[in-house]
């Protein structure tokens, strides 16, 4: 395909054009990069318009079936939604192992929704390397909401909220002490936390929960004089039942306040979070660089050196520099 042939394709709404367009900025082959970076120049100026939504929490708290009922009911209110749902990769094949298509079977043919999953890579955090190229994408093509989904390990929270305007954490209780659970870092960045599974014989001890996450939010976030993007820096706590699809109104209604109050401020964020990006890609360059003219075999034969201990991290790094 020609650069022509996926501008026509965004232009007339075709999904398959918007899925083979996301395919090849995931391409490593130097051909198609050079045509992506084409087409997302072409596109640019219409991106920049959809509410960026990152989602995380740890495996088994229900990301996928919080997603599917929140989803539907933007859709249900005439909202397009885009889910790029990020999986671990498989060692074998190098593609997503969870397959959130299969997962999200209602909204997966909901006509006002698309779901992308992506391979995580090899990119720190599992975050996939091209996931924010595959949400400008998304934003040229029209939809309102962009909503990216992480493994939830690791550092991929920190790297999923940078690159979203809201951040929000899906947490259960009943799995250990709960409190330990909330990782200071992740404290920094939420904007809401949200106890999933608040149905059944689960009530008591998710009020529970959430009164003990709020309570430990107002310690480590309380801050009177912070202003911008999280007012006093304490985040909401809500509950929800995806299944039962209660407390969701709730949480779409947080969303909406938040994106009105902070125009200007989800402006310099994401102005901060472009300089950023560059940053990452800077370091991914000179690294790629740095092998390339080092060479893998050398590289292989100082790490060796320092395992056996012969060298020591410091003399290994500056051996290698100095071939550089």
């Amino acid at each position: 395909m020609k650069l022509d042939d996926y501008l026509n394709g965004f232009q007339s709404g075709d999904r398959t054009i918007l899925a083979r367009a996301i395919t090849l900025i995931e391409s490593e082959k130097s051909e198609h990069q050079v045509l992506a970076q084409k087409l997302l120049q072409a596109l640019l100026p219409k991106t920049g318009k959809s509410k960026r939504i990152g989602i995380s929490g740890t495996p088994g708290v229900g990301k996928s079936t919080f997603i599917e009922s929140f989803g539907k009911m933007l859709t249900e209110q005439d909202h397009s939604v885009a889910v790029l749902a990020v999986d671990p990769t498989s060692k074998v094949s190098g593609g997503s192992i969870m397959g959130d298509k299969t997962r999200m079977t209602e909204l997966s043919t909901d006509p006002r929704a698309f779901i992308r999953p992506s391979p995580s890579g090899e990119t720190l955090g599992g975050v996939a390397r091209r996931t924010r190229e595959a949400m400008l994408l998304c934003e040229a093509f029209g939809f309102e909401y962009v909503l990216i989904e992480t493994v939830g390990v690791g550092q991929s929270e920190v790297a999923v909220a940078g690159m979203s305007d809201f951040f929000m954490m899906l947490l259960q209780p009943g799995s250990g002490d709960d409190l330990q659970g909330i990782k200071r870092g992740i404290l920094e960045l939420v904007d809401l936390v949200v106890v999933t599974k608040d149905d059944g014989d689960n009530r008591p001890l998710i009020q529970k929960a959430r009164h003990d996450y709020q309570q430990a939010l107002q310690i480590l976030r309380h801050d009177p004089g912070a202003e911008g993007l999280r007012g006093s820096g304490v985040p909401a706590v809500r509950t929800c039942s995806a299944l039962e699809k209660t407390g969701l109104d709730q949480i779409l209604s947080d969303v909406e306040t938040y994106f009105r109050g902070h125009g200007p401020a989800i402006i310099e964020k994401r102005t901060h979070q472009q300089t950023q990006w560059m940053d990452e890609l800077l370091r991914e360059g000179l690294w790629s660089a740095f092998c390339a003219k080092v060479g893998s075999a050398k590289i292989q034969e100082i790490r060796q050196k320092v395992e056996a201990g012969e060298l020591t991290p410091v003399q290994g790094a500056r051996e290698l520099l100095s071939g550089a």
